[in-house]
Protein backbone atom coordinates (compact mmCIF):
# COMPACT_ATOMS: atom_id res chain seq x y z
CA UNK A 1 0.00 0.00 0.00
CA UNK A 2 1.17 3.36 -0.96
CA UNK A 3 1.58 5.59 1.87
CA UNK A 4 1.61 9.56 1.92
CA UNK A 5 -1.30 10.57 -0.27
CA UNK A 6 -4.08 12.68 1.59
CA UNK A 7 -7.56 11.95 -0.20
CA UNK A 8 -11.31 14.05 0.34
CA UNK A 9 -14.38 12.56 1.08
CA UNK A 10 -17.22 13.73 0.72
CA UNK A 11 -20.90 12.17 2.11
CA UNK A 12 -24.10 13.70 0.58
CA UNK A 13 -26.73 12.60 2.77
CA UNK A 14 -30.76 14.16 3.10
CA UNK A 15 -29.93 15.94 7.07
CA UNK A 16 -26.31 17.06 6.30
CA UNK A 17 -23.36 17.16 3.93
CA UNK A 18 -19.66 15.91 5.60
CA UNK A 19 -16.65 16.24 4.37
CA UNK A 20 -12.72 14.78 5.30
CA UNK A 21 -9.58 14.43 4.43
CA UNK A 22 -8.48 11.15 5.02
CA UNK A 23 -4.66 9.54 5.04
CA UNK A 24 -4.19 6.74 3.15
CA UNK A 25 -4.34 4.70 6.57
CA UNK A 26 -8.02 5.72 6.85
CA UNK A 27 -7.45 8.04 9.32
CA UNK A 28 -9.52 11.08 9.43
CA UNK A 29 -7.12 14.31 9.37
CA UNK A 30 -9.48 16.93 9.48
CA UNK A 31 -13.68 16.67 9.64
CA UNK A 32 -16.79 19.17 9.34
CA UNK A 33 -20.61 18.84 8.50
CA UNK A 34 -23.55 21.60 7.51
CA UNK A 35 -26.81 20.83 8.35
CA UNK A 36 -29.41 20.73 5.42
CA UNK A 37 -32.88 22.12 5.71
CA UNK A 38 -35.52 20.17 7.76
CA UNK A 39 -37.34 19.73 4.18
CA UNK A 40 -34.41 19.72 1.79
CA UNK A 41 -33.29 16.03 0.56
CA UNK A 42 -36.35 13.49 1.04
CA UNK A 43 -38.55 14.51 -1.49
CA UNK A 44 -37.24 17.80 -3.27
CA UNK A 45 -34.44 20.00 -2.82
CA UNK A 46 -32.28 23.26 -3.73
CA UNK A 47 -29.53 21.88 -5.54
CA UNK A 48 -27.86 25.86 -5.30
CA UNK A 49 -28.22 24.99 -2.17
CA UNK A 50 -26.92 22.18 -1.79
CA UNK A 51 -23.87 23.32 -3.63
CA UNK A 52 -23.49 26.27 -1.14
CA UNK A 53 -23.29 23.19 1.61
CA UNK A 54 -20.83 21.53 -0.52
CA UNK A 55 -18.46 24.71 -1.04
CA UNK A 56 -18.86 25.33 2.95
CA UNK A 57 -17.92 22.09 4.69
CA UNK A 58 -14.89 21.99 2.20
CA UNK A 59 -13.48 25.29 2.96
CA UNK A 60 -13.49 24.11 6.49
CA UNK A 61 -11.32 20.92 5.56
CA UNK A 62 -8.86 22.61 3.24
CA UNK A 63 -5.88 22.62 4.65
CA UNK A 64 -2.48 24.31 3.81
CA UNK A 65 -0.11 21.45 5.10
CA UNK A 66 -2.20 18.44 3.25
CA UNK A 67 -3.48 20.67 0.09
CA UNK A 68 -0.24 19.55 -1.26
CA UNK A 69 -0.29 16.11 -0.23
CA UNK A 70 -3.98 15.64 -1.94
CA UNK A 71 -4.53 13.00 -4.30
CA UNK A 72 -7.83 12.80 -5.20
CA UNK A 73 -11.63 13.44 -4.13
CA UNK A 74 -14.79 11.08 -3.96
CA UNK A 75 -18.73 11.63 -3.28
CA UNK A 76 -21.22 9.59 -1.59
CA UNK A 77 -24.51 11.01 -2.32
CA UNK A 78 -28.45 10.04 -1.42
CA UNK A 79 -30.37 8.95 -4.21
CA UNK A 80 -32.77 11.59 -6.27
CA UNK A 81 -32.46 13.60 -9.95
CA UNK A 82 -30.75 17.00 -10.55
CA UNK A 83 -32.21 18.72 -14.57
CA UNK A 84 -30.04 21.28 -15.49
CA UNK A 85 -29.68 23.47 -18.65
CA UNK A 86 -26.61 23.61 -20.61
CA UNK A 87 -24.96 25.88 -18.83
CA UNK A 88 -25.54 23.27 -15.42
CA UNK A 89 -28.08 25.48 -13.74
CA UNK A 90 -30.93 23.63 -12.36
CA UNK A 91 -34.20 23.98 -13.84
CA UNK A 92 -36.24 23.88 -10.53
CA UNK A 93 -36.58 21.86 -7.46
CA UNK A 94 -34.68 18.67 -8.12
CA UNK A 95 -35.93 15.36 -6.90
CA UNK A 96 -35.23 13.71 -3.62
CA UNK A 97 -34.98 10.32 -3.06
CA UNK A 98 -39.09 10.41 -1.96
CA UNK A 99 -39.85 11.92 -5.24
CA UNK A 100 -42.78 10.32 -6.62
CA UNK A 101 -43.39 12.72 -9.50
CA UNK A 102 -43.85 10.96 -12.91
CA UNK A 103 -44.62 7.51 -10.52
CA UNK A 104 -48.23 6.86 -11.88
CA UNK A 105 -48.17 8.04 -15.15
CA UNK A 106 -44.73 5.69 -15.95
CA UNK A 107 -46.30 2.68 -14.21
CA UNK A 108 -49.37 2.90 -16.56
CA UNK A 109 -47.00 3.55 -19.74
CA UNK A 110 -45.15 0.71 -18.97
CA UNK A 111 -47.57 -2.39 -18.69
CA UNK A 112 -44.95 -4.86 -19.64
CA UNK A 113 -43.05 -6.14 -16.81
CA UNK A 114 -40.43 -6.77 -19.05
CA UNK A 115 -39.44 -3.76 -19.72
CA UNK A 116 -39.55 -2.98 -16.07
CA UNK A 117 -37.40 -5.95 -15.46
CA UNK A 118 -34.30 -4.46 -18.05
CA UNK A 119 -34.45 -1.52 -15.14
CA UNK A 120 -33.88 -4.26 -12.46
CA UNK A 121 -36.81 -2.99 -10.09
CA UNK A 122 -39.86 -4.77 -8.77
CA UNK A 123 -41.87 -1.49 -9.18
CA UNK A 124 -41.60 2.45 -10.69
CA UNK A 125 -40.61 3.70 -7.77
CA UNK A 126 -39.04 7.33 -9.31
CA UNK A 127 -35.83 8.62 -10.86
CA UNK A 128 -34.99 10.66 -13.74
CA UNK A 129 -37.27 8.78 -16.27
CA UNK A 130 -40.50 9.82 -14.22
CA UNK A 131 -39.65 13.17 -13.34
CA UNK A 132 -38.88 13.81 -16.99
CA UNK A 133 -42.48 12.26 -18.30
CA UNK A 134 -43.88 14.93 -15.78
CA UNK A 135 -41.86 17.62 -17.23
CA UNK A 136 -42.68 16.96 -20.66
CA UNK A 137 -46.49 16.79 -19.49
CA UNK A 138 -46.34 19.88 -16.70
CA UNK A 139 -44.17 22.21 -18.47
CA UNK A 140 -43.06 21.24 -22.15
CA UNK A 141 -40.87 24.57 -22.87
CA UNK A 142 -38.45 23.47 -19.46
CA UNK A 143 -38.25 20.08 -20.28
CA UNK A 144 -36.79 20.84 -23.68
CA UNK A 145 -34.12 23.26 -21.90
CA UNK A 146 -32.79 19.74 -20.45
CA UNK A 147 -28.93 19.20 -21.30
CA UNK A 148 -28.52 16.71 -18.69
CA UNK A 149 -30.25 14.29 -16.10
CA UNK A 150 -27.87 14.02 -13.10
CA UNK A 151 -27.98 12.17 -9.59
CA UNK A 152 -27.00 15.08 -6.53
CA UNK A 153 -23.65 13.95 -6.48
CA UNK A 154 -23.23 14.30 -10.37
CA UNK A 155 -24.71 17.45 -9.87
CA UNK A 156 -21.70 18.35 -7.45
CA UNK A 157 -19.15 16.70 -9.98
CA UNK A 158 -20.23 18.67 -12.51
CA UNK A 159 -20.17 22.04 -10.83
CA UNK A 160 -16.34 20.51 -9.58
CA UNK A 161 -14.80 19.55 -12.97
CA UNK A 162 -17.40 20.93 -15.43
CA UNK A 163 -17.82 17.49 -16.28
CA UNK A 164 -21.11 15.14 -16.29
CA UNK A 165 -20.58 11.76 -15.76
CA UNK A 166 -22.23 8.98 -13.39
CA UNK A 167 -21.57 5.79 -12.10
CA UNK A 168 -23.19 2.65 -13.16
CA UNK A 169 -25.23 2.04 -9.74
CA UNK A 170 -26.48 5.68 -9.79
CA UNK A 171 -27.14 5.23 -13.11
CA UNK A 172 -29.72 1.97 -12.28
CA UNK A 173 -31.54 4.76 -10.05
CA UNK A 174 -32.97 6.61 -13.26
CA UNK A 175 -34.92 3.99 -14.36
CA UNK A 176 -33.26 4.40 -17.76
CA UNK A 177 -30.05 2.26 -17.41
CA UNK A 178 -30.07 -1.48 -18.82
CA UNK A 179 -28.80 -2.98 -15.33
CA UNK A 180 -27.46 -6.32 -16.47
CA UNK A 181 -25.46 -4.79 -19.33
CA UNK A 182 -24.63 -1.40 -18.01
CA UNK A 183 -25.32 0.76 -20.48
CA UNK A 184 -28.17 3.56 -21.00
CA UNK A 185 -31.23 1.47 -22.95
CA UNK A 186 -32.54 4.05 -25.71
CA UNK A 187 -36.11 2.19 -25.12
CA UNK A 188 -36.16 3.20 -21.36
CA UNK A 189 -35.64 6.35 -21.84
CA UNK A 190 -38.01 7.35 -24.42
CA UNK A 191 -40.94 7.62 -22.63
CA UNK A 192 -38.72 10.41 -20.90
CA UNK A 193 -39.00 12.02 -24.16
CA UNK A 194 -35.14 12.62 -24.12
CA UNK A 195 -31.90 9.79 -25.35
CA UNK A 196 -28.98 8.59 -23.97
CA UNK A 197 -26.69 12.01 -25.23
CA UNK A 198 -29.07 13.98 -22.25
CA UNK A 199 -27.37 11.72 -19.80
CA UNK A 200 -23.98 11.35 -18.74
CA UNK A 201 -21.83 8.44 -20.14
CA UNK A 202 -21.78 5.69 -16.96
CA UNK A 203 -17.96 4.81 -14.92
CA UNK A 204 -16.86 2.51 -12.72
CA UNK A 205 -17.23 4.52 -9.04
CA UNK A 206 -13.36 4.46 -8.51
CA UNK A 207 -13.09 6.08 -12.44
CA UNK A 208 -11.34 9.47 -12.37
CA UNK A 209 -14.38 11.31 -14.62
CA UNK A 210 -12.88 15.04 -14.18
CA UNK A 211 -10.24 17.63 -12.35
CA UNK A 212 -11.64 20.56 -9.66
CA UNK A 213 -11.25 24.01 -12.37
CA UNK A 214 -9.78 27.00 -11.11
CA UNK A 215 -13.27 28.69 -10.84
CA UNK A 216 -14.22 25.95 -8.02
CA UNK A 217 -11.00 26.09 -6.33
CA UNK A 218 -11.18 29.37 -5.63
CA UNK A 219 -14.56 28.82 -4.01
CA UNK A 220 -13.85 25.79 -2.04
CA UNK A 221 -10.01 25.75 -1.17
CA UNK A 222 -9.39 22.42 -3.07
CA UNK A 223 -6.20 22.85 -5.64
CA UNK A 224 -6.85 23.18 -9.03
CA UNK A 225 -6.36 19.71 -10.79
CA UNK A 226 -7.25 17.78 -8.14
CA UNK A 227 -9.10 14.86 -9.50
CA UNK A 228 -11.97 13.79 -8.78
CA UNK A 229 -13.48 10.07 -9.00
CA UNK A 230 -17.45 9.22 -10.14
CA UNK A 231 -18.39 8.01 -6.63
CA UNK A 232 -21.37 6.40 -6.16
CA UNK A 233 -24.95 6.34 -4.08
CA UNK A 234 -24.62 6.44 -0.37
CA UNK A 235 -25.96 3.44 1.48
CA UNK A 236 -23.97 1.22 -1.91
CA UNK A 237 -20.57 2.89 -0.70
CA UNK A 238 -21.48 2.52 2.89
CA UNK A 239 -22.21 -0.74 2.68
CA UNK A 240 -18.88 -1.59 0.85
CA UNK A 241 -17.08 0.23 3.51
CA UNK A 242 -18.27 -2.11 6.39
CA UNK A 243 -18.37 -5.10 4.51
CA UNK A 244 -16.26 -4.92 1.43
CA UNK A 245 -17.59 -7.42 -1.26
CA UNK A 246 -18.16 -10.48 0.56
CA UNK A 247 -21.21 -12.56 -1.38
CA UNK A 248 -23.92 -12.72 0.71
CA UNK A 249 -22.87 -10.34 3.06
CA UNK A 250 -26.18 -8.21 4.12
CA UNK A 251 -25.65 -4.37 5.33
CA UNK A 252 -28.23 -2.19 6.66
CA UNK A 253 -26.87 1.45 6.37
CA UNK A 254 -29.51 3.42 8.55
CA UNK A 255 -30.26 7.11 8.51
CA UNK A 256 -33.01 8.65 7.19
CA UNK A 257 -34.23 4.94 6.06
CA UNK A 258 -32.16 2.09 5.91
CA UNK A 259 -30.70 1.08 3.16
CA UNK A 260 -30.47 -2.93 2.65
CA UNK A 261 -27.74 -4.09 0.53
CA UNK A 262 -26.92 -8.08 -0.11
CA UNK A 263 -23.87 -8.64 -2.27
CA UNK A 264 -24.68 -11.35 -5.13
CA UNK A 265 -22.64 -12.95 -7.33
CA UNK A 266 -25.40 -13.17 -10.60
CA UNK A 267 -28.65 -11.22 -11.33
CA UNK A 268 -30.88 -14.45 -11.02
CA UNK A 269 -30.20 -14.21 -7.40
CA UNK A 270 -32.39 -11.38 -6.99
CA UNK A 271 -35.68 -11.60 -4.86
CA UNK A 272 -38.36 -10.46 -7.27
CA UNK A 273 -39.20 -7.66 -4.24
CA UNK A 274 -35.84 -6.48 -4.14
CA UNK A 275 -34.11 -3.95 -6.36
CA UNK A 276 -30.87 -5.10 -8.40
CA UNK A 277 -27.98 -2.67 -8.50
CA UNK A 278 -24.60 -3.32 -10.49
CA UNK A 279 -21.74 -3.15 -7.23
CA UNK A 280 -19.14 -1.21 -7.22
CA UNK A 281 -16.72 -3.94 -7.79
CA UNK A 282 -16.66 -5.60 -11.27
CA UNK A 283 -18.70 -8.93 -11.32
CA UNK A 284 -20.88 -8.01 -8.51
CA UNK A 285 -24.45 -7.38 -8.18
CA UNK A 286 -26.47 -5.99 -4.92
CA UNK A 287 -30.17 -6.95 -4.12
CA UNK A 288 -32.15 -4.58 -1.56
CA UNK A 289 -33.20 -1.04 -1.37
CA UNK A 290 -34.11 1.72 0.50
CA UNK A 291 -37.00 1.06 3.00
CA UNK A 292 -39.34 4.19 3.72
CA UNK A 293 -38.88 5.84 6.43
CA UNK A 294 -36.87 4.87 9.71
CA UNK A 295 -34.60 7.50 11.13
CA UNK A 296 -36.58 9.92 9.71
CA UNK A 297 -40.21 8.99 11.35
CA UNK A 298 -37.94 8.96 14.89
CA UNK A 299 -36.64 12.81 14.17
CA UNK A 300 -39.69 13.67 13.01
CA UNK A 301 -41.49 13.04 16.51
CA UNK A 302 -38.89 13.83 18.93
CA UNK A 303 -39.35 17.54 17.04
CA UNK A 304 -43.20 17.27 17.19
CA UNK A 305 -42.92 16.64 21.05
CA UNK A 306 -40.25 19.54 21.32
CA UNK A 307 -37.34 17.09 21.98
CA UNK A 308 -34.93 18.48 19.34
CA UNK A 309 -32.96 15.56 17.15
CA UNK A 310 -33.49 12.02 18.27
CA UNK A 311 -30.15 11.98 20.58
CA UNK A 312 -31.31 15.04 22.39
CA UNK A 313 -34.69 13.60 22.80
CA UNK A 314 -32.77 9.90 24.17
CA UNK A 315 -31.10 11.88 26.63
CA UNK A 316 -33.72 13.66 28.03
CA UNK A 317 -36.32 10.90 28.15
CA UNK A 318 -33.18 8.81 29.52
CA UNK A 319 -34.53 6.20 32.35
CA UNK A 320 -38.18 6.60 31.39
CA UNK A 321 -36.77 5.35 27.92
CA UNK A 322 -35.78 2.47 29.00
CA UNK A 323 -37.82 1.26 31.09
CA UNK A 324 -40.40 0.96 28.47
CA UNK A 325 -40.92 -2.82 28.15
CA UNK A 326 -41.36 -4.82 24.37
CA UNK A 327 -44.57 -3.10 23.15
CA UNK A 328 -44.03 0.00 24.21
CA UNK A 329 -47.39 -0.69 26.46
CA UNK A 330 -49.73 -1.41 23.83
CA UNK A 331 -48.77 1.30 21.34
CA UNK A 332 -47.72 1.11 17.93
CA UNK A 333 -46.76 2.99 14.33
CA UNK A 334 -46.12 2.88 11.30
CA UNK A 335 -43.16 5.14 11.00
CA UNK A 336 -43.67 5.17 6.42
CA UNK A 337 -44.91 8.99 6.33
CA UNK A 338 -43.65 9.37 2.83
CA UNK A 339 -44.64 5.47 1.18
CA UNK A 340 -43.25 2.21 1.76
CA UNK A 341 -39.95 1.50 -0.90
CA UNK A 342 -38.81 -2.10 -0.42
CA UNK A 343 -39.88 -4.88 0.10
CA UNK A 344 -43.62 -3.10 -0.21
CA UNK A 345 -42.79 -0.47 -2.79
CA UNK A 346 -46.23 1.09 -2.52
CA UNK A 347 -45.60 4.96 -2.25
CA UNK A 348 -49.48 5.77 -1.41
CA UNK A 349 -49.14 4.41 1.87
CA UNK A 350 -48.59 6.76 5.04
CA UNK A 351 -47.65 6.46 8.57
CA UNK A 352 -50.05 5.64 11.49
CA UNK A 353 -50.45 5.61 15.24
CA UNK A 354 -52.76 2.92 16.99
CA UNK A 355 -53.44 1.91 20.59
CA UNK A 356 -53.00 5.42 22.07
CA UNK A 357 -53.60 5.52 25.55
CA UNK A 358 -53.95 8.07 28.23
CA UNK A 359 -51.45 6.58 29.96
CA UNK A 360 -48.82 7.08 27.16
CA UNK A 361 -46.15 9.88 27.16
CA UNK A 362 -43.54 11.02 24.87
CA UNK A 363 -41.13 7.95 26.10
CA UNK A 364 -43.97 5.87 24.48
CA UNK A 365 -44.21 7.70 21.38
CA UNK A 366 -40.36 7.39 20.71
CA UNK A 367 -40.09 4.10 21.56
CA UNK A 368 -42.95 2.84 19.55
CA UNK A 369 -40.69 4.61 16.75
CA UNK A 370 -37.69 2.50 17.30
CA UNK A 371 -39.11 -0.70 17.49
CA UNK A 372 -41.06 0.24 14.27
CA UNK A 373 -38.06 1.38 12.80
CA UNK A 374 -36.88 -2.22 13.62
CA UNK A 375 -40.46 -3.96 12.47
CA UNK A 376 -39.50 -2.44 8.44
CA UNK A 377 -36.45 -3.49 8.44
CA UNK A 378 -37.23 -6.78 9.24
CA UNK A 379 -39.29 -6.95 6.63
CA UNK A 380 -36.54 -6.00 4.05
CA UNK A 381 -34.19 -8.68 5.98
CA UNK A 382 -36.86 -11.52 5.88
CA UNK A 383 -37.41 -10.96 2.11
CA UNK A 384 -33.71 -10.95 0.86
CA UNK A 385 -32.57 -14.37 3.30
CA UNK A 386 -35.95 -16.26 2.65
CA UNK A 387 -34.13 -18.82 2.69
CA UNK A 388 -31.15 -18.70 4.74
CA UNK A 389 -30.73 -19.75 8.71
CA UNK A 390 -31.75 -17.29 11.28
CA UNK A 391 -28.20 -16.98 12.30
CA UNK A 392 -26.96 -15.14 9.39
CA UNK A 393 -25.60 -11.80 10.71
CA UNK A 394 -26.70 -8.31 9.80
CA UNK A 395 -24.16 -5.85 9.58
CA UNK A 396 -25.20 -2.44 10.79
CA UNK A 397 -23.58 0.80 10.33
CA UNK A 398 -24.87 4.58 10.54
CA UNK A 399 -26.56 6.15 13.62
CA UNK A 400 -28.07 3.02 15.19
CA UNK A 401 -25.08 1.29 15.44
CA UNK A 402 -23.47 3.68 17.97
CA UNK A 403 -26.52 2.64 20.79
CA UNK A 404 -25.79 -0.58 22.22
CA UNK A 405 -29.50 -0.48 23.20
CA UNK A 406 -31.03 -0.15 19.92
CA UNK A 407 -28.36 -2.34 18.44
CA UNK A 408 -29.85 -5.12 20.87
CA UNK A 409 -33.57 -3.92 20.01
CA UNK A 410 -32.55 -4.63 16.54
CA UNK A 411 -30.95 -7.92 17.04
CA UNK A 412 -34.22 -9.35 19.26
CA UNK A 413 -36.53 -7.89 16.37
CA UNK A 414 -34.73 -9.35 13.58
CA UNK A 415 -34.05 -13.02 15.52
CA UNK A 416 -30.86 -12.93 14.22
CA UNK A 417 -27.38 -11.30 15.04
CA UNK A 418 -26.46 -7.91 14.52
CA UNK A 419 -22.97 -7.14 14.10
CA UNK A 420 -22.74 -3.36 14.82
CA UNK A 421 -20.19 -1.08 13.13
CA UNK A 422 -17.65 0.83 14.94
CA UNK A 423 -17.57 3.34 11.98
CA UNK A 424 -19.37 6.55 12.98
CA UNK A 425 -19.82 7.59 9.16
CA UNK A 426 -20.02 4.78 6.50
CA UNK A 427 -20.86 6.80 4.10
CA UNK A 428 -17.55 9.01 4.30
CA UNK A 429 -15.54 6.35 5.11
CA UNK A 430 -16.54 4.62 1.79
CA UNK A 431 -16.01 7.31 -0.27
CA UNK A 432 -12.51 8.01 0.93
CA UNK A 433 -11.93 4.53 -0.17
CA UNK A 434 -13.09 4.99 -3.60
CA UNK A 435 -11.01 7.97 -3.89
CA UNK A 436 -8.02 6.17 -2.38
CA UNK A 437 -8.55 2.98 -5.20
CA UNK A 438 -9.13 6.25 -7.81
CA UNK A 439 -6.18 7.67 -6.74
CA UNK A 440 -3.72 4.59 -7.16
CA UNK A 441 -2.80 4.58 -3.25
CA UNK A 442 -4.82 1.15 -3.22
CA UNK A 443 -4.96 -1.53 -5.81
CA UNK A 444 -8.67 -2.27 -5.33
CA UNK A 445 -11.65 -1.10 -3.03
CA UNK A 446 -11.27 -5.06 -1.82
CA UNK A 447 -7.73 -3.68 -0.41
CA UNK A 448 -8.58 -0.40 0.45
CA UNK A 449 -11.65 -2.10 2.85
CA UNK A 450 -9.54 -5.14 4.32
CA UNK A 451 -6.57 -2.27 5.24
CA UNK A 452 -8.59 0.12 6.85
CA UNK A 453 -11.50 -2.33 8.03
CA UNK A 454 -13.16 -1.17 11.24
CA UNK A 455 -14.29 -3.17 13.88
CA UNK A 456 -17.25 -4.93 14.29
CA UNK A 457 -19.23 -5.80 17.77
CA UNK A 458 -21.65 -8.65 17.82
CA UNK A 459 -25.25 -8.49 19.82
CA UNK A 460 -27.38 -12.22 19.83
CA UNK A 461 -30.98 -11.72 20.19
CA UNK A 462 -32.19 -12.50 23.93
CA UNK A 463 -34.62 -16.13 23.02
CA UNK A 464 -37.12 -14.25 25.66
CA UNK A 465 -37.31 -11.27 24.32
CA UNK A 466 -36.98 -12.15 20.67
CA UNK A 467 -39.95 -14.87 20.85
CA UNK A 468 -41.82 -11.67 22.21
CA UNK A 469 -41.01 -9.60 19.00
CA UNK A 470 -41.47 -12.06 16.85
CA UNK A 471 -45.50 -12.20 18.26
CA UNK A 472 -45.66 -7.78 17.98
CA UNK A 473 -43.55 -8.21 14.51
CA UNK A 474 -46.58 -10.11 13.18
CA UNK A 475 -49.19 -8.11 15.23
CA UNK A 476 -47.64 -5.16 13.86
CA UNK A 477 -48.32 -6.59 9.94
CA UNK A 478 -51.27 -7.53 10.27
CA UNK A 479 -51.87 -4.08 11.85
CA UNK A 480 -50.56 -2.03 9.17
CA UNK A 481 -51.71 -4.00 6.54
CA UNK A 482 -55.55 -4.20 7.84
Amino acid sequence: MATGGVVCAVDVGTSEVRAALVASDGQRLLQARSRRGADEGTETFDAERLWDDLCDVLRHVTDDAARPRLRCLAIAGHVGQVLVDEHGHPLGRAGGWADSRGVREVTAAWPDPATLRLTGRPAVTGGAVPLLHWLKDTDPSLHRRVRWALAPKDFLVLRLTGQAATDMTSAAYTLGSDVTRRAWDPGLLAIAGKGPEHFPEQHAATDIVGAVTATTALMTGLPQGLPVAAGGPDGTVGAAAVAGSAPHAVVDVAGTTDVLTRVIASPHERPSAAVLNPYLTPGLWTCGGATGMTGGALAYWARLLGLGDPTAAVQRLGPALGAIPAGSDGLSMSPLLTGSRFPGWDQRERGGLWGLAEHHGPAHLLRAAQEAAAYVVRQAVDTLLSDDASDTPIVLAGGPSRSPELVQLRADVLGRPVDASSEPDASLHGAALLALVAAGLEPSLEAAQAHTERGLRRFAPQPPVAARYDELYRRWLRAKDG
